[in-house]
C-alpha cells in the first residue's frame, strides 16, 4: 500500500473565489474521484480549522493498493481534468508519499 499526502496553502483569491471557497470545491472534486479511478483505497480532504502561520489550508489523504495505482491516479483523465483548477487556486503545494 502506498500513502499520498498533499498539503496546499491557497491563494486568498482564485476563480473568482475565496480561499475557503476554493477548498470546499477542492474537496468536492477529490473525494469524488472515489470509485472512478482504480486503485484508491481511502482518499480524504481536510480542510484546515486551525488558521495558523504555519498551517496549509487543505490537506489530502490517500491510500493506494500500490505505486503502480498512484502513476496510474496521477496520469488518469479525471485526475487531470481537476488540475488545472487546484493549479490556479493554489499558493504553495508539499507532498510525502511512503509505502506501508
Amino acid at each position: 500500500m502506498v500513502k499520498h499526502i498533499v498539503i496546499w496553502k491557497l491563494k486568498e483569491s482564485a476563480h473568482g473565489n475565496t480561499a475557503r471557497e476554493n477548498a470546499l470545491l477542492i474537496k468536492q472534486m477529490l473525494e469524488g474521484l472515489k470509485g472512478i479511478i482504480p486503485g484508491i483505497i481511502t482518499i480524504e480532504v481536510g480542510i484546515d480549522i486551525s488558521r495558523t502561520d504555519m498551517s496549509g489550508d487543505i490537506v489530502l489523504y490517500s491510500e493506494f493498493e500500490s505505486k503502480e495505482a498512484l502513476d496510474n491516479y496521477q496520469s488518469h483523465p479525471e485526475h487531470k481534468k481537476i488540475m488545472p483548477f487546484i493549479l490556479e487556486a493554489r499558493e504553495e503545494r508539499r507532498i510525502v508519499d511512503y509505502e506501508w
